[in-house]
């Protein structure tokens, strides 16, 4: 029997070289009976755990021996495999890799021999020699001689053959060699794919890695398609049996598997002389007396005891204290923050100061997220103010040294629109000018190869914020390399890869609304005395549930989107756990299941609930029957479908990775058939299987809409009873949101609130609230709105003002000192106005306040006054827009309601008032255009008008024939038929008209989405 290792197989985590995935190389390499495969991606680990967790799913006891190990080329010439036979190599490994990796920028290594002098001593190596022509006397025997001294009894020559018409030369070069260097010979295959039918892709891959088309690649070519897995009968024909058994000999000698790793924690989290369990449990103790001061309730008791063993029981102490730790920071230095994720919601964590939300609260039990089965690691994501969140990434690295802390890498994937890019660049197609039969059967070829390629890696950038953090050097668990940002490194494994380990990463995340409400509390606590805290916001406030059911939520948190406020009036939320399931309804898990609209039935109508089984009552009591949550869904996997609480477990993993690696068909199957069995219906499993794909697209646990429910209510709370603080700060927190500038003073009116012009007397950097006439509390634009305004030039105009206040745009220039050109951005966005009597004259006294070059800071010579225009309204609007992005005054379309009335267009109040399956006209500025995925190639546009946010509904056909005026207008009108029921209103849109002209100047600012 032919026995046989690959030992050289590069995976497309070789990026634009290797032609299929390493779930793929490992499957086949199976299928033909090979010994082990070593997957020796360039420089690189990025895709090692991935073909570790396909092999680990292979049959037991006909498992594939996966050899970790990676190809380097040095700056000299010499090329080699290096293999890992034990964990001592391994950490060998990943030194030499990272210090290749971080000498060099993003994406690219830096090798010579000399690294290989030293710290080396337990790898094996494969010599790749370079063969170019007859056997030279000098450079390859060097070459070897210095790899058999520098690896002894632990390098060999790889011996390739691709069946090439010099086969049996280079056979022949290659033993002689390997005599002449006394070293012994290996046969390897230089593997790029795991099938033959990937040559194409292979070659595509090629030219783009060059910038070539494939027509111009010439030689960069393989010039045959042998780099693939190859059946053992056909490497005995091709090898001498004396080499092939060789590389099952090496394989023997590699006995390392990455389940070995073990991940060291941070020690410094626990005080000498305690233990990291001990140390944790008087943290637990200690915050959670201040909770609950006037005793610990029982059951929370029992539940902290409960969680504490459980902990300890799975040694995740440490990363609990670590979370607690980075959290602590942070709020001793008053950047707020909340954790989410499923641990997060759980009482320890609750007690520790981690999240806001009380487990007791929601009836949520730990063991859904930390099981002694499953043995995953926690998840607890923490988000941060996002204006801060740097001060926190700065802390850790600080705490823990730049050696032992890294982000997570995001493995960056080929998309429709970029590998359609990218192929029809290699294939050389561009726009035909004319009928081209060529170019047509390029196409095809192209239409072929944009499918093998999407969802292929392209690259490694780093996870938003995801750190692993150990307590010995990264680089002996995981490679290190730079990343894109300066000062930033992240390890070759992505969120997952750790996941599939079992190692654990902290989630440092950015969050804008939380920098918006402690700038919101902060203006409270100036203007009202009120030294507020989130927790000191009053719960279950009515006035707060009356806004919301209206749908009046532009600018909140979560529930801010032309889907969500569509939905709050019909879903009518009065309680935190109602809004937990608006938070989390409108995303593509319960969409594409089916679930929305029972759910709104059955809460219109609560004599429909109905549950499918007894033993479902307790999974879906609390959403009336319906399953919304991921939670819900694998445990009813578990109580109908009868899979055991690991299954559910793969089921949750392969929700999360099936967009991009597939893999969820078989739970189908299983799904439904377990489903059959226990009396389901095929309607009710069909639906539990199309959510479980919604959630592949994006879902909410339960516990993370929790989470992200208690920050709802918070800026919802704001806005109802502090609307002018909640702009303000909103508009202090740009860019974030929904929504843009514009629309948020817009509502900001709408509730009351007055907006003050820019002003260079009064106004702050910052947005900042006024007593307007009448006592009421009143927005002052700040100078941060003022388009191009450098920050320095308005805190010298601050700084000098402190001094006194200007009385002249002259003596303004001169004190501060301004350059013309930021006097002439203050003067078109009217922060001039107070020195001057309008906005035409200040633009003017700004052209010459700025001393010339020489003059010694001498006055000029005295000019004739000039005598310029008032603008009008309409000028001053355009201008606001122009320079600020919102107008100070009123909306633009105030100045065209008479033209609109004329052509019978409605305003959005207007529309309202309309039975439903009227015909209307509508019209607005263009804030919105979106196309999710989940509704099937419907668009919704949003049409903003002085009254209000008009929602306009494209049909897949009525977009397609008017793309040109959705897409480029900035003024729209919109003929349709308005649907006007329980309280929404909409427009089915039917012919679009492009009325930008009406207003000259202003260009579309819209937020479009996917």
């Amino acid at each position: 029997m032919i026995a046989y290792a690959e030992l050289h197989c590069v995976s497309n985590f070789s990026f634009l070289r290797g032609a299929s995935h390493p779930a793929e190389l490992v499957t086949r390499a199976h299928e033909l009976g090979y010994r082990a495969l070593a997957l020796t991606d360039e420089c690189s680990m990025a895709g090692v755990v991935r073909a570790h967790e396909a092999a680990r799913a292979l049959p037991e006891g006909r498992r594939l021996q996966l050899i970790v190990g990676a190809e380097f080329r040095c700056s000299e010439g010499l090329q080699l495999v290096l293999l890992a036979p034990d964990q001592r190599a391994y950490s060998e490994l990943c030194r030499l890799i990272t210090r290749s990796r971080r000498r060099a920028a993003k994406g690219h290594y830096a090798l010579t021999q000399a690294d290989l002098e030293t710290g080396l001593d337990h790898c094996l190596a494969l010599w790749l020699p370079a063969l170019d022509g007859a056997l030279a006397p000098g450079r390859a025997p060097a070459e070897g001689q210095w790899l058999r001294e520098r690896f002894p009894e632990r390098a060999w020559l790889a011996v390739e053959l691709h069946r090439g018409a010099g086969d049996r030369a280079r056979l022949a070069r290659c033993l002689e060699l390997a005599r002449h260097c006394a070293l012994p010979a290996v046969a390897a295959g230089d593997v790029h794919m795991h099938r033959r039918h990937r040559r194409r892709l292979q070659d595509l891959l090629t030219a783009i890695r060059h910038g070539c088309t494939l027509e111009n690649a010439g030689a960069r070519l393989f010039p045959n398609g042998e780099r693939h897995l190859r059946p053992l009968p056909t490497l005995a024909r091709l090898y001498p049996l004396p080499l092939l058994a060789a590389s099952a000999a090496i394989a023997e000698r590699c006995q390392f598997d990455l389940g070995q790793l073990r991940y060291q924690y941070p020690a410094e989290l626990v005080p000498a002389g305690s233990s990291a369990s001990a140390h944790l449990r008087a943290l637990t103790e200690a915050g959670a007396g201040a909770r609950w001061p006037q005793g610990v309730p029982p059951p929370v008791a029992v539940l902290l005891e409960k969680e504490l063993q459980l902990i300890a029981d799975l040694a995740y102490e440490h990363f609990f204290l670590t979370v607690h730790d980075v959290v602590d920071f942070a709020r001793q230095r008053g950047i707020l923050c909340q954790g989410r994720g499923s641990a997060a919601n759980s009482a320890v964590c609750y007690a520790l100061g981690i999240t806001e939300v009380d487990p007791a609260r929601m009836n949520l039990l730990v063991e859904r997220f930390i099981s002694r089965e499953r043995r995953e690691p926690p998840d607890i994501d923490v988000d941060f103010e996002h204006e801060r969140r740097e001060e926190v990434i700065q802390y850790i690295y600080a705490k823990y040294g730049r050696e032992r802390t890294a982000l997570a890498a995001t493995v960056i994937t080929y998309q429709s629109r970029s590998a359609r890019r990218d192929v029809e660049r290699a294939l050389g197609i561009g726009k035909p000018a004319a009928a081209d039969p060529a170019l047509a059967a390029r196409a095809a070829l192209a239409a072929g190869l944009i499918a093998e390629l999407r969802g292929f890696p392209r690259h490694l950038s780093q996870h938003v914020g995801g750190f692993v953090i150990s307590g010995e050097p990264l680089h002996e668990l995981v490679p290190v390399e730079n990343a894109a940002m300066p000062e930033r490194t992240v390890i070759q494994w992505d969120k997952d890869d750790l996941e599939t380990l079992g190692l654990l990463k902290v989630d440092v995340l950015a969050l804008g609304m939380l920098t918006a409400i402690r700038k919101a509390l902060a203006l409270i606590q100036v203007h009202r005395g009120w030294p507020g805290r989130v927790t000191d916001i009053p719960a279950e406030d009515r006035a707060t549930y009356d806004m919301i059911c209206r749908g009046e939520t532009v600018g909140v948190f979560q529930i801010e989107s032309r889907a969500q406020m569509s939905m709050l009036p019909r879903l009518r939320p009065r309680s935190f756990y109602d809004l937990v399931i608006e938070v989390a309804i409108i995303r593509p898990g319960p969409i594409q299941g089916g679930m929305v609209h029972p759910y709104l039935q059955r809460r219109q109508d609560p004599g429909s609930v109905s549950y499918p089984s007894p033993a479902l009552a307790e999974v879906l009591r609390r959403t009336l029957g319906v399953p919304i949550f991921q939670e819900q869904v694998m445990q009813i996997a578990v109580v109908a479908a009868g899979f055991t609480a690991g299954e559910a477990d793969q089921l949750r993993r392969s929700m999360a990775a099936w967009k991009r690696r597939g893999g969820l068909e078989p739970f189908r199957e299983r799904l439904l058939t377990g489903m059959s069995a226990n009396g389901y219906n095929a309607e009710f499993a069909e639906g539990i299987y199309r959510q479980i794909l919604g959630f592949g697209e994006y879902g909410f646990p339960e516990s993370h809409a929790a989470s992200f429910a208690l920050l709802t209510y918070f800026s919802c709370w704001l806005k109802c009873h502090e609307p002018a603080a909640f702009f303000a700060a909103l508009l202090n927190s740009q860019p974030m949101g929904f929504y843009q500038p514009a629309q948020l003073v817009q509502e900001a009116r709408r509730s009351g609130v007055s907006i003050l012009p820019p002003d260079v007397l009064r106004s702050d950097w910052d947005c900042t609230l006024e007593r307007a006439t009448g006592g009421a509390l009143a927005i002052r634009i700040g100078l941060r709105m003022v388009r191009s305004l450098p920050r320095a030039h308005a805190q010298r105009l601050l700084d000098a003002r402190v001094q006194a206040p200007f009385q002249s745009i002259a003596e303004l220039a001169q004190r501060a000192p301004l350059p013309r050109r930021s006097l002439q951005l203050l003067a078109m966005a009217g922060a001039l106005r107070p020195l001057s009597e309008h906005r035409h004259a200040a633009s003017w006294l700004a052209l010459g306040a700025e001393p010339p070059p020489g003059s010694l800071g001498l006055a000029n010579p005295a000019e004739p006054a000039v005598t310029l225009p008032r603008p009008s309204a309409a000028q001053e609007i355009m201008a606001d827009y122009r320079q600020l992005s919102l107008s100070t005054t009123q909306h633009p379309l105030v100045l065209l309601r008479a033209q609109l009335r004329r052509a019978r267009i409605r305003s959005n109040l207007e529309l309202r008032a309309l039975p439903d399956g009227t015909a209307v006209r509508v019209g607005g500025l263009v804030t919105h255009l979106q196309q999710p995925g989940t509704a099937s190639g419907v668009v919704f546009l949003s049409l903003e008008d002085e009254t209000g946010i008009v929602n306009v509904i494209l049909w897949p056909q009525v977009f397609m024939a008017q793309r040109a005026p959705a897409l480029g207008a900035s003024l729209l009108v919109v003929s349709g038929r308005l649907q006007n029921q329980n309280g929404v209103a909409h427009v089915i849109a039917h012919r679009l008209h492009d009325r930008s002209h009406w207003l000259e100047g202003l260009t579309r600012r819209s937020r479009d989405f996917r």
